[in-house]
């Protein structure tokens, strides 16, 4: 799914460190910088991930020990940070590159900490000389935070020889290197695609010193996933409404094209719309909170998932 450029996510407002004391613990630079409330907020708002959130962890981990490191006079050369994340569409990757670049900027690696979201369309031109400011442009958006490329692989289409894909590569590669202590770079993409595109560039693998993958989420999280969803726009299911949406993602999973959390987020949207149909519908009918925010078993059981399910015949 495309991203667009202007998907820019702003830094979050960050009591600044007390200047009087360089921290000497692990504790003391979590109260510091007020990581460990990004990490909470990782567990708590994603379901699963589990892996996800350990190397994120792990990460981290890293960072605030270097950082003690930086403290106590110790010289070490700047660790590089950029990553690249792998896994099917609606699996959580934009989302944890949001989180990441909080962590980033709490621990003092980037200035900013705001994510820039693009996809090939933002970064390569049509023509000669337009692909170079164009990369630029996204390039100074994005410094002093972190630049978020889905699909990266299509930055490169060798069975193009008038594609101007590789320029972009090209740019993006000096400023890695030669700017990594104000960029950090995520490419996100299908981990087949993304390994064919390394092996095609060795010059980015080479740089990319994290690699996350985002694993497809079980129906019992996907089930969890929807429940929050609800939630947080104040509907829930009603009287069989758990059972109507277990059959839906045991059909849907199968499907093609299934995108896990976006499959689902897009499924509750069509049930909210047959949900206001129903209640449209019966225009005397004087409607209570509870009618309002209950999602009913037939809103989820007219989707087109179950035109050849059996079990409804």
């Amino acid at each position: 799914m495309a991203l667009p450029l202007h998907m820019i996510q702003p830094a979050p407002a960050v009591a600044e460190p007390a200047p009087e004391r360089l921290a000497r613990s692990v504790g003391q630079v979590l109260v510091d910088s007020q990581v460990e409330s990004v990490l909470e907020e990782l567990d708590r708002d994603l379901v699963g991930l589990a892996p996800v959130k350990a190397r994120i962890r792990d990460i981290a981990a890293l960072l605030v020990i270097d950082k003690l490191r930086l403290n106590l006079g110790l010289t070490a050369q700047a660790p590089s940070l950029h990553m690249c994340f792998t896994g099917n569409p609606g699996t959580g990757k934009t989302t944890v590159a949001m989180r990441m670049a909080q962590i980033l900027h709490r621990l003092g690696y980037v200035r900013k900490g705001h994510l820039v979201a693009v996809t090939r369309d933002d970064l390569v031109g049509q023509y000669i000389g337009h692909t170079a400011p164009k990369t630029r442009e996204v390039l100074k958006k994005a410094m002093g935070g972190v630049l978020f490329i889905d699909e990266a692989y299509y930055l490169y289409r060798p069975e193009n020889e008038r594609d101007y894909g590789q320029e972009a590569i090209e740019i993006l590669l000096q400023v890695m290197e030669n700017q990594r202590d104000d960029l950090v770079v995520i490419l996100a993409g299908y981990q087949d695609r993304m390994n064919t595109f390394f092996q095609s560039n060795p010059g980015m693998s080479s740089r990319i010193a994290h690699h996350l993958e985002f694993p497809d989420y079980s129906a019992e999280e996907l089930q969890a996933i929807a429940s929050k969803m609800l939630a947080s726009q104040n509907y829930h299911l009603g009287d069989g409404g758990v059972q109507a949406l277990e059959r839906y993602l045991a059909l849907r999973i199968a499907q093609p094209h299934f995108a896990n959390a976006r499959s689902v987020r897009n499924a509750l949207d069509r049930a909210r719309l047959r949900q206001a149909s129903r209640l449209f519908a019966d225009r005397d009918r004087e409607l209570t909170a509870q009618d309002l925010t209950t999602i009913e078993p037939q809103d989820i059981l007219a989707s087109r998932v179950f035109q050849n399910d059996a079990s409804l015949q």
